[in-house]
Protein backbone atom coordinates (compact mmCIF):
# COMPACT_ATOMS: atom_id res chain seq x y z
CA UNK A 1 0.00 0.00 0.00
CA UNK A 2 1.39 3.25 -1.22
CA UNK A 3 1.59 5.65 2.26
CA UNK A 4 0.12 9.09 1.58
CA UNK A 5 3.07 10.95 0.65
CA UNK A 6 3.61 9.10 -2.41
CA UNK A 7 1.11 11.12 -3.64
CA UNK A 8 2.00 14.55 -3.25
CA UNK A 9 4.70 16.88 -4.73
CA UNK A 10 6.12 19.87 -3.77
CA UNK A 11 7.32 22.82 -5.78
CA UNK A 12 6.72 26.50 -6.40
CA UNK A 13 3.92 27.16 -8.68
CA UNK A 14 5.39 26.72 -12.31
CA UNK A 15 2.16 27.22 -14.46
CA UNK A 16 -0.94 29.45 -14.70
CA UNK A 17 -2.80 25.96 -13.73
CA UNK A 18 -0.68 26.07 -10.58
CA UNK A 19 -1.69 29.77 -9.66
CA UNK A 20 -5.32 29.38 -10.22
CA UNK A 21 -5.65 25.94 -7.98
CA UNK A 22 -3.36 27.88 -4.98
CA UNK A 23 -6.25 30.40 -5.32
CA UNK A 24 -9.46 28.29 -5.53
CA UNK A 25 -7.74 26.47 -2.53
CA UNK A 26 -7.76 29.99 -0.56
CA UNK A 27 -11.50 30.33 -2.20
CA UNK A 28 -12.36 27.47 -0.22
CA UNK A 29 -10.96 27.77 2.61
CA UNK A 30 -10.82 31.86 3.03
CA UNK A 31 -14.23 32.70 1.63
CA UNK A 32 -16.18 29.43 1.93
CA UNK A 33 -15.19 28.53 4.97
CA UNK A 34 -14.49 31.38 6.99
CA UNK A 35 -16.25 34.24 5.01
CA UNK A 36 -13.89 36.24 4.21
CA UNK A 37 -13.83 38.91 1.17
CA UNK A 38 -11.91 41.32 -0.53
CA UNK A 39 -12.30 43.59 -3.33
CA UNK A 40 -10.20 41.07 -6.06
CA UNK A 41 -11.89 38.37 -5.01
CA UNK A 42 -13.66 36.47 -8.04
CA UNK A 43 -17.11 35.53 -6.89
CA UNK A 44 -17.62 33.85 -10.44
CA UNK A 45 -14.85 31.81 -10.76
CA UNK A 46 -14.00 30.85 -6.96
CA UNK A 47 -10.91 32.43 -7.01
CA UNK A 48 -9.13 34.32 -3.81
CA UNK A 49 -6.91 37.07 -5.70
CA UNK A 50 -5.47 40.25 -4.63
CA UNK A 51 -2.39 42.37 -6.07
CA UNK A 52 0.54 39.89 -4.53
CA UNK A 53 -0.58 37.09 -6.50
CA UNK A 54 1.77 37.96 -9.27
CA UNK A 55 5.22 38.73 -7.35
CA UNK A 56 5.26 36.51 -4.67
CA UNK A 57 6.54 32.99 -4.68
CA UNK A 58 3.69 30.14 -4.41
CA UNK A 59 4.66 27.05 -2.26
CA UNK A 60 2.01 24.59 -3.49
CA UNK A 61 1.47 21.20 -2.32
CA UNK A 62 0.34 18.83 -5.22
CA UNK A 63 -1.45 16.22 -5.18
CA UNK A 64 -1.05 14.03 -8.11
CA UNK A 65 -4.62 11.63 -7.79
CA UNK A 66 -6.62 15.29 -8.19
CA UNK A 67 -7.46 17.01 -11.54
CA UNK A 68 -5.07 19.91 -13.08
CA UNK A 69 -8.59 20.32 -14.75
CA UNK A 70 -10.46 21.10 -12.69
CA UNK A 71 -8.59 23.30 -10.42
CA UNK A 72 -8.13 20.60 -7.56
CA UNK A 73 -4.91 19.47 -7.44
CA UNK A 74 -3.10 21.94 -5.29
CA UNK A 75 -3.89 20.88 -1.55
CA UNK A 76 -1.54 23.35 0.69
CA UNK A 77 -0.39 26.02 -0.40
CA UNK A 78 2.48 29.53 0.93
CA UNK A 79 3.08 32.52 -0.25
CA UNK A 80 6.29 33.77 0.24
CA UNK A 81 7.68 37.53 -0.40
CA UNK A 82 11.43 37.61 0.20
CA UNK A 83 12.65 41.11 1.56
CA UNK A 84 14.65 42.39 -1.58
CA UNK A 85 11.25 41.62 -3.67
CA UNK A 86 9.42 43.42 -1.16
CA UNK A 87 11.67 46.78 -1.43
CA UNK A 88 11.02 46.66 -5.12
CA UNK A 89 7.26 45.92 -5.16
CA UNK A 90 7.24 48.73 -2.39
CA UNK A 91 5.63 47.25 0.14
CA UNK A 92 4.63 43.91 1.84
CA UNK A 93 1.51 42.49 2.68
CA UNK A 94 1.85 43.35 6.75
CA UNK A 95 2.25 47.23 6.11
CA UNK A 96 -1.53 47.04 5.65
CA UNK A 97 -1.80 46.30 9.42
CA UNK A 98 1.23 46.40 11.49
CA UNK A 99 4.23 48.91 11.28
CA UNK A 100 7.04 46.91 10.12
CA UNK A 101 9.81 49.98 10.42
CA UNK A 102 11.70 47.43 12.94
CA UNK A 103 12.22 44.75 10.34
CA UNK A 104 13.36 47.15 7.69
CA UNK A 105 15.68 48.40 9.97
CA UNK A 106 17.52 45.59 10.87
CA UNK A 107 19.48 45.06 8.46
CA UNK A 108 18.76 41.01 8.07
CA UNK A 109 17.31 38.50 5.26
CA UNK A 110 13.54 38.69 6.21
CA UNK A 111 11.03 36.68 4.61
CA UNK A 112 7.28 37.25 4.31
CA UNK A 113 4.67 34.48 4.63
CA UNK A 114 1.46 34.58 3.96
CA UNK A 115 -2.40 32.68 2.75
CA UNK A 116 -0.78 29.67 4.69
CA UNK A 117 -4.21 27.13 4.12
CA UNK A 118 -4.30 23.03 3.41
CA UNK A 119 -7.25 20.99 2.19
CA UNK A 120 -9.60 20.08 4.56
CA UNK A 121 -9.09 16.87 3.69
CA UNK A 122 -5.63 16.43 4.48
CA UNK A 123 -5.44 18.69 7.73
CA UNK A 124 -3.96 16.73 10.41
CA UNK A 125 -2.02 14.85 8.15
CA UNK A 126 1.24 15.21 6.28
CA UNK A 127 1.02 18.13 4.07
CA UNK A 128 1.92 20.53 6.27
CA UNK A 129 5.04 18.86 7.33
CA UNK A 130 5.78 18.61 3.79
CA UNK A 131 5.43 22.39 2.86
CA UNK A 132 7.45 22.97 6.24
CA UNK A 133 10.19 20.93 5.09
CA UNK A 134 9.92 22.49 1.55
CA UNK A 135 9.65 25.81 3.78
CA UNK A 136 12.67 25.19 5.07
CA UNK A 137 14.92 24.89 1.58
CA UNK A 138 13.51 27.84 0.39
CA UNK A 139 14.86 29.98 3.67
CA UNK A 140 18.12 28.17 3.38
CA UNK A 141 18.71 28.68 -0.28
CA UNK A 142 17.87 32.33 0.24
CA UNK A 143 19.48 32.70 3.63
CA UNK A 144 16.84 34.18 5.36
CA UNK A 145 17.51 35.12 9.10
CA UNK A 146 13.93 36.60 10.04
CA UNK A 147 10.62 34.73 8.86
CA UNK A 148 7.46 36.83 9.86
CA UNK A 149 3.70 36.86 8.30
CA UNK A 150 0.14 37.44 10.34
CA UNK A 151 -1.82 34.57 11.78
CA UNK A 152 -5.11 34.42 12.22
CA UNK A 153 -7.72 33.67 14.44
CA UNK A 154 -11.37 33.17 13.35
CA UNK A 155 -14.10 35.57 13.99
CA UNK A 156 -13.57 39.42 15.50
CA UNK A 157 -15.07 38.95 19.11
CA UNK A 158 -11.90 39.81 20.74
CA UNK A 159 -13.21 39.05 24.58
CA UNK A 160 -13.99 34.94 23.38
CA UNK A 161 -10.12 35.28 22.15
CA UNK A 162 -8.94 37.27 25.14
CA UNK A 163 -7.22 33.86 26.82
CA UNK A 164 -4.90 32.95 23.85
CA UNK A 165 -4.24 36.66 22.77
CA UNK A 166 -3.62 37.74 26.55
CA UNK A 167 -0.99 34.70 26.56
CA UNK A 168 0.21 35.77 23.57
CA UNK A 169 1.18 38.64 24.41
CA UNK A 170 2.49 38.10 27.77
CA UNK A 171 4.98 34.97 27.03
CA UNK A 172 5.67 35.15 23.20
CA UNK A 173 5.85 38.83 22.99
CA UNK A 174 8.85 39.54 20.18
CA UNK A 175 12.03 41.77 21.62
CA UNK A 176 11.54 45.94 21.15
CA UNK A 177 14.01 46.06 18.67
CA UNK A 178 12.19 43.64 16.49
CA UNK A 179 8.65 44.27 17.41
CA UNK A 180 6.08 45.52 15.17
CA UNK A 181 2.89 47.59 15.98
CA UNK A 182 -0.51 46.95 14.75
CA UNK A 183 -1.66 50.21 13.21
CA UNK A 184 -5.14 52.11 13.48
CA UNK A 185 -7.84 51.36 12.83
CA UNK A 186 -7.67 47.51 13.23
CA UNK A 187 -5.37 47.74 16.47
CA UNK A 188 -7.02 45.69 19.22
CA UNK A 189 -4.56 45.53 22.40
CA UNK A 190 -3.66 42.27 23.18
CA UNK A 191 -3.15 42.19 27.41
CA UNK A 192 -7.04 41.70 28.17
CA UNK A 193 -6.27 39.43 31.06
CA UNK A 194 -3.44 39.89 33.60
CA UNK A 195 -0.65 37.42 33.40
CA UNK A 196 -1.48 35.53 37.21
CA UNK A 197 -5.23 35.09 36.16
CA UNK A 198 -4.51 33.36 32.78
CA UNK A 199 -5.12 29.36 32.64
CA UNK A 200 -2.23 27.82 29.91
CA UNK A 201 -4.90 24.97 28.85
CA UNK A 202 -7.76 27.51 28.18
CA UNK A 203 -5.35 29.45 26.12
CA UNK A 204 -4.08 26.71 24.07
CA UNK A 205 -7.56 24.95 23.60
CA UNK A 206 -8.61 28.55 21.72
CA UNK A 207 -5.77 28.47 19.99
CA UNK A 208 -5.19 27.79 16.09
CA UNK A 209 -3.10 25.07 15.17
CA UNK A 210 -0.53 26.99 12.87
CA UNK A 211 0.17 29.22 15.59
CA UNK A 212 1.07 26.50 18.40
CA UNK A 213 2.88 25.09 15.49
CA UNK A 214 4.82 28.47 15.08
CA UNK A 215 5.34 29.08 19.01
CA UNK A 216 7.03 25.45 19.11
CA UNK A 217 9.83 26.99 16.82
CA UNK A 218 10.29 30.09 18.82
CA UNK A 219 7.33 32.10 16.92
CA UNK A 220 7.23 35.54 18.96
CA UNK A 221 4.00 37.86 18.03
CA UNK A 222 4.22 41.93 17.63
CA UNK A 223 2.78 44.37 20.06
CA UNK A 224 -1.35 44.22 19.21
CA UNK A 225 -3.72 42.36 16.97
CA UNK A 226 -5.29 43.48 14.33
CA UNK A 227 -8.99 43.22 13.23
CA UNK A 228 -9.51 42.51 9.87
CA UNK A 229 -13.37 42.84 9.21
CA UNK A 230 -13.30 41.84 5.97
CA UNK A 231 -12.05 38.64 6.54
CA UNK A 232 -14.00 38.21 9.66
CA UNK A 233 -10.33 37.06 11.41
CA UNK A 234 -8.32 38.12 14.61
CA UNK A 235 -4.58 38.60 13.13
CA UNK A 236 -1.62 38.39 15.29
CA UNK A 237 2.00 39.19 13.95
CA UNK A 238 4.50 36.37 14.60
CA UNK A 239 8.08 36.28 13.52
CA UNK A 240 10.65 33.80 13.92
CA UNK A 241 14.38 34.71 14.19
CA UNK A 242 16.24 31.41 12.88
CA UNK A 243 19.37 32.99 15.26
CA UNK A 244 17.11 32.40 18.08
CA UNK A 245 16.01 29.11 17.45
CA UNK A 246 16.67 26.41 20.03
CA UNK A 247 19.21 23.85 18.74
CA UNK A 248 16.88 20.99 17.96
CA UNK A 249 15.05 23.48 15.61
CA UNK A 250 17.95 24.76 14.48
CA UNK A 251 19.37 21.36 13.71
CA UNK A 252 16.51 20.58 11.42
CA UNK A 253 16.74 23.55 9.11
CA UNK A 254 20.35 23.25 8.90
CA UNK A 255 20.40 19.29 7.99
CA UNK A 256 18.12 20.71 5.21
CA UNK A 257 21.44 22.35 3.37
CA UNK A 258 23.93 18.86 3.91
CA UNK A 259 25.30 18.19 0.66
CA UNK A 260 24.03 15.04 -1.21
Amino acid sequence: MKSDQSFFDIRLAVSEADLLAAQRLRYRVFVEELGGDGPLVDHGRRLECDAFDPVVDHLCLIDNRRSVADLDHVVGVYRLLPGDRAARFGRFYCDSEYDLTPLRQCGRPVLELGRSCVDPAIRGGSGMFLLWNALADYVLDHRIEILFGVASFHGTDTAALAPSLSWLHHHHLAPAGLRPRALPPGHHRMDLIPPDRLDRREAMVGMPALIKAYLRLGGMVGEGAFIDRAFNTTDVFLLMDTAAMSDKHRQFYESRWQPQ
